[in-house]
């Protein structure tokens, strides 16, 4: 009996077999690429419809892309020997961030489920083409063949089944959706009642449409999530506005595959782009308050002092003459800005602080003011260039008009308030929008001098010409020295600390001679001990003492997008640091912030990965972070952890108080 009922189950496998036939392909490997590994199962129904299931291992490390990669990549491909009409189903990806480029796909093992309409020949051929990266990217062609008539394991409608419970569903996670896009920018609002602890979207791409990273901002149950776009050449990309843009949002393992109809315009977007307008403005004006430009101050407050007698025309007219200078070197360096994007070059706030010849020039040209200042020599022109200026110049206005453009140029590695977001904005921005707000940035700062212009009265406000002037010129000489002094500090990540060292103590040994030279012995002596008492208060604090006042005791590592994903992987909080010598805003964030007693023990708590990227040279690894994050200036912080998955961007100007209540936020619940 038992034998008669094994019998008749073959038979009625034999009899099933033509209406539910399998096949599998086994594991695929390449010669030339040992990092992934695929296999290809297909079974027909008996509704004629056939079931494919494509499995990719991935090795630790490595990954492929997904029907959309982003800004790198090539999506898996199947080229048919015989047309077929696949449908090819995507499971919800994930975002990659490396070396500042955004990429959409997955990691691990995924299994891509795939259906084939109408009948399909006996054996099923094709070459699979499947990009592979991890530091580099390998494009790997697997050929397979299946035997239709073959039979498949039993795993087979499981697996189909649990690969299929991976793809993104068409509702369920909003209940509420919807886009509106301005030149540059798509914005994409959701609501979704449980709210978003953890959201990430990704875009299908569009024909000369570039998608960058998104940002996310959310109030209760409303995401908002903006989108920088461009066009393939980085420029702006074509109107969106009334086209159909397909997307999946995600959160907390569930994910909606859903298509938007962005409205045209945006609100928040030009709102966005006024606030900017406004901080260029404020910024602008900041800016003249920054140490950067205290010396070119002092050159225009020497010339206020001699201004007792002018007329009021003349006054309006040297003032003019600085504004235009200011704002003349703003828009030269938007055009900078704009050669360099054209060119894919990078782009940044103060970059020419990164060039050691810049730096030695501006120093040479510091030095010399500073000992004209000092009364050890006149800059004067010849009579030849002195009457040319003053018959085409308007009474040397051509001066005047250099005095604005260096400031400016001096003005470069501050980062005042407001500023590092207005420049970060204009850097991503279309370039329209860039020439806007630089141009903002130089009405900003020139707004002390058009005051002048407005009032030319108030430069005839200072006290009577006297012995006065003689100290206010010494004043202003030794303020300009003090920053000669700054700049030549910034060679030290060119040439080393002894070479500075060195300048340093030679140009001390000639102004101490042309002391002498000048004022003779009594001076000479008095000048050389305060000079020496300074050098050693200058030491004492700058030089870390072993009290901890100034010693930093975190522990920092080199700044990467991987060190970041391997931080959070391991449930740890991480904070970025990005810096520059240069960068005067970067010392007060140091000194006033982040060496406290109480900020360095935060930082060095075990679950605390400090991560710090130095912009003082130049860094293409910096600069593509920089720009990942739509930023263009340091000082840059930013703060990840679980409570904090998406990174939160600090101000400018830190505050202990921020930097230990985000640390805590980053924590997350417990």
């Amino acid at each position: 009996m038992r034998i008669l009922f094994r019998r008749l189950l073959v038979c009625l496998l034999w009899l099933w077999l033509p209406v539910s036939q399998a096949a599998d392909s086994g594991w695929l490997r390449a010669a030339d690429n040992q990092h992934a590994s695929v296999r290809l199962r297909a079974q027909t129904e008996g509704n004629g419809e056939t079931r494919l299931l494509l499995d990719v291992a991935l090795e630790k490390g490595w990954k492929t892309y997904w029907r959309s990669p982003g800004e790198g990549g090539i999506a898996p491909a199947i080229a048919w020997e015989k047309p077929l009409a696949v449908t090819w189903r995507w499971p919800t990806p994930q975002r990659f961030e490396v070396a500042g480029i955004s990429t959409q796909g997955y990691h691990g093992d995924v299994s891509f489920p795939m259906t084939i309409a109408g009948a399909i020949p006996p054996v099923l051929k094709g070459v699979l083409t499947l990009s592979t990266c991890s530091n580099v990217c390998i494009l790997t062609d697997y050929p397979f063949s299946l035997e239709m008539s073959a039979p498949v394991g039993d795993r087979f409608s499981y697996d189909f089944t649990r690969a299929m419970g991976t793809l993104p569903l068409p509702d369920g996670l909003t209940s509420r959706l919807s886009a509106s896009y301005a030149p540059g920018t798509l914005t994409v609002t959701a609501v979704r009642s449980a709210g978003w602890p953890q959201p990430s979207l990704f875009l299908d791409g569009m024909e000369d449409v570039d998608f960058g990273r998104p940002t996310f901002s959310v109030k209760g149950d409303t995401l908002t999530a903006t989108v920088p776009v461009s066009d393939s050449w980085g420029d702006v990309a074509p109107d969106l506005s009334g086209k159909r843009v397909s997307l999946v949002l995600a959160d907390s393992g569930q994910a909606q595959e859903s298509a938007v109809t962005p409205a045209k315009g945006a609100p928040a977007a030009g709102v966005a782009f006024g606030w900017a307008l406004l901080m260029a403005l404020a910024g602008g004006l900041i800016l003249n308050v920054m140490p950067c430009v205290l010396p070119v101050l002092a050159m225009k407050l020497g010339s206020l002092v001699q201004t007792q007698t002018a007329e009021r025309g003349v006054v309006r007219r040297q003032f003019l003459a600085s504004v235009s200078g200011i704002v003349a070197s703003f828009l030269a360096l938007a055009l900078m800005m704009t050669v360099l994007r054209l060119g894919n070059q990078a782009l940044g706030w103060g970059i020419q602080f990164q060039n050691p010849w810049f730096i030695g020039a501006m120093t040479l040209v510091m030095v010399l003011f500073s000992a004209s200042l000092l009364g050890f020599f006149e800059l004067r022109l010849s009579s030849g260039a002195s009457t040319f200026l003053a018959t085409r110049g308007g009474n040397g206005l051509m001066g005047h008009f250099w005095q604005g453009a260096f400031a400016t140029l001096l003005a470069t590695p501050c980062t005042a308030p407001f500023l590092g977001t207005a420049v970060s904005v204009a850097l991503v921005a279309p370039l329209p929008l860039l020439w806007g707000i630089f141009l903002a940035m130089g009405i900003g700062m020139s707004l002390p001098w058009l005051l002048i212009v407005a009032w030319p009265g108030l430069a005839r406000r200072l006290p009577r010409p006297g012995r006065w002037m003689n100290v206010v010129r010494v004043v202003l000489g030794v303020m300009m020295l003090g920053s000669s002094l700054w700049l030549m500090s910034l060679l030290t990540v060119h040439i080393g600390h002894g070479a500075v060292l060195g300048l340093t103590a030679v140009l001390a040994v000639a102004l101490w001679l042309a002391t002498l030279w000048r004022y003779r012995w009594r001076t000479a002596l008095r000048v050389g001990a305060l000079a020496l008492v300074v050098a050693a208060a200058v030491g004492a604090v700058s030089w870390p003492d072993g009290s901890g006042t100034s010693r930093d005791r975190v522990n920092w590592q080199p700044l990467s997008e991987q060190a970041i994903a391997n931080a959070l992987a391991n449930h740890k909080r991480v904070f970025v640091d990005v810096t520059a010598d240069w960068c005067v805003t970067c010392k007060a964030n140091k000194y006033n912030v982040l060496l406290r007693d109480d900020v360095q023990d935060a930082l060095s708590e075990p679950d605390v990965v400090a991560l710090r990227g130095d912009w003082s040279r130049p860094s293409e690894t910096i600069s593509q972070f920089l720009t990942a994050r739509d930023s263009a200036a340091v000082p840059f912080n930013q703060i990840y952890g679980p409570g904090l998955p998406q990174g939160r961007v600090l101000p400018a100007l830190l505050s202990r108080e921020e930097v230990i209540t985000t640390l805590s936020d980053a924590k997350g619940k417990e």
